[in-house]
């Protein structure tokens, strides 16, 4: 960003400076002492009355020059003292410019959006002090690179409404071996006023709750200050973000395997009771609390990817248009319509390779089904507890199951 029409006056100013530099050298080669002598004098006392007549603006860039490991949120900054700022110049070494913005007083510079990782920039400043005299000043740094720091990717989006179950989950980009410095860059806080506390999967996730699921019409807050922070050996945070969510309705719905039926509830009442088909004696589905973690109107399943393969390798099931879906578990746990069942099945038989389904009809166009009632009634967040089925309870890092462990194992894998 330029300020002012100075460019062309900072260019013949840095020639000349240039020049003195070059003219300063030469002269220091004569023989003739005192000739010599005279020219080092007279050169000294040039310096010293242009030193006297230099602009009182002093100027500061930051990062400072030959920084190598810069944020690239808000460390960028040119501030003048006893002087204004005239003209500023920030790009990339390719010549991308930056934009930026002038403060109202023209005493600070900074550039309106983050700047990128692992590059290189060339910043020009120009002040002009109370009599007009103007002072120059240049600096190059260059940001944190990718390799050089981490990111966490974290759920739910900000501004979402969520369902009562929904943890934040932050998935880091690289291991964490400070955990104890990462988890104290990061703040999750509930306006109902719950303690929120977070727990370490492994050295990549970080997901907080609280005790009890998210009290319903509350708004949590995540605040990530990261910025700097070494989270391993070298490798730094460069995240400075605040986000927020709503929580919705309390809706908890139970899937009893064995009565095949699910009651759905919201803010503790029966709203709907629905017959369903669990997973079959074969391939039972997991006992325990589950979060609905993503939601499709229609989505391709197949056998292959989890696990159920025939002797040829392929699917037992390639089905490229199952209805309502919603996930439960990154192992391939859904809750979903099922249009290919007999009818007859739901609420009498399990058939499932573990999910649990309900009736619906191909295209996902009758709001009449169960699939599609559900569907349109669950959000992102909601809860979903399945009893009495032969298999085991599902591990709590498999999806946004954490509700699976106890408040005193919760807190025993917080860092902090």
């Amino acid at each position: 960003m330029t300020v002012g029409n100075r460019r062309r006056g900072f260019i013949a100013a840095s020639a000349l400076v240039s020049g003195v530099l070059v003219l300063s050298a030469c002269s220091g080669g004569d023989e003739g002492g005192k000739a010599g002598d005279g020219n080092r004098k007279s050169q000294s006392q040039a310096d010293e009355a242009a030193a006297k007549d230099a602009s009182a603006a002093q100027i500061k860039i930051t990062p400072k020059n030959g920084e190598n490991k810069a944020s690239i949120n808000n460390a960028a900054k040119v501030t003048v003292s006893d002087g204004t700022l005239t003209e500023v110049e920030m790009q990339t070494t390719d010549g991308t410019e930056v934009a930026g913005s002038l403060a109202a007083d023209k005493k600070s510079w900074k550039p309106d959006a983050q700047l990128e990782r692992g590059t290189t920039y060339k910043v020009t400043a120009v002040a002009e002090d109370g009599k007009g005299r103007e002072a120059h000043e240049n600096a190059k740094f260059t940001t944190v690179s990718s390799a050089n720091s981490f990111i966490g990717n974290f759920t739910p989006d900000d501004g979402k409404e969520v369902g009562v179950g929904m943890p934040v989950s932050i998935n880091f980009d690289k291991a964490i071996t400070d955990k104890a410095a990462v988890q104290g860059g990061i703040k999750v806080s509930s306006s109902s006023g719950q303690e929120v506390v977070g727990h370490w999967f492994n050295a990549n996730r970080l997901d907080f709750r609280p005790e009890d699921y998210w009290q319903e019409g509350s708004t949590v807050t995540l605040k990530l200050d990261l910025d700097g922070v070494e989270g391993a050996d070298g490798v730094y945070g460069v995240q400075q973000k605040t986000v927020t969510f709503k929580i919705g309705r309390n809706q908890v719905s139970t899937v009893d395997a064995k009565s095949k039926t699910m009651t759905v509830t919201q803010d503790g009442k029966t709203v709907k009771t629905i017959p369903i088909s669990a997973g079959s004696p074969d391939n039972p589905t997991y006992n325990g609390q589950m979060v609905i973690s993503e939601k499709f109107k229609e989505t391709r399943m197949n056998g292959a990817t989890v696990g159920f393969t025939d002797d040829d390798g392929k699917g037992e099931y390639d089905i490229k248009d199952v209805p309502h879906a919603m996930r439960l578990s990154t192992s391939g746990t859904f809750i979903h319509g099922n249009y290919w069942g007999a009818k007859s099945i739901f609420g009498s038989a399990n058939t499932s390779h573990g999910c649990v389904g309900l009736s619906d009809t191909k295209g996902a166009d009758d709001p009449k089904t169960a699939g599609a009632w559900f569907y349109d009634n669950s959000l992102i967040g909601d809860v979903v507890i399945v009893k009495n089925s032969p298999d085991k309870t599902i591990t709590p890092d498999n999806g946004l199951n954490g509700w699976n462990m106890s408040w005193d194992e919760w807190k025993a894998g917080s860092a902090v």
